[in-house]
């Protein structure tokens, strides 16, 4: 499964782990990783008419007000939350 939201389409950042040794010789410098930070994601269930949609959605979209209304049923889902997401 791809790390990233379905709704928004966040998806992992690049970013350093640097660990801070501030002093001493050259030998001894902080080492620097890459690593990544990814979006905190949740599995969430909708149900509609025509059954229930299951979204792997980021925890800032689900607080969002448009997001809300689809979840409790105010709105019709869009189409573009139900394709699966992909890195390309």
């Amino acid at each position: 499964m791809a790390k990233i939201c379905q709704v928004s389409g966040k998806k992992g950042n690049k970013a350093r782990h640097i660990r801070h040794r501030h002093s001493g010789p050259w030998k001894f410098r902080a080492p620097r990783k890459n690593r990544v930070q990814y979006p905190n994601l949740q599995t969430v269930t909708i149900q509609t008419p025509h059954g229930k949609v299951r979204l792997v959605v980021s925890t800032k979209v689900m607080k969002s007000p448009e997001f809300v209304a689809v979840a409790s049923g105010a709105k019709p889902i869009p189409k573009a939350w139900l394709v699966k997401p992909t890195y390309e």
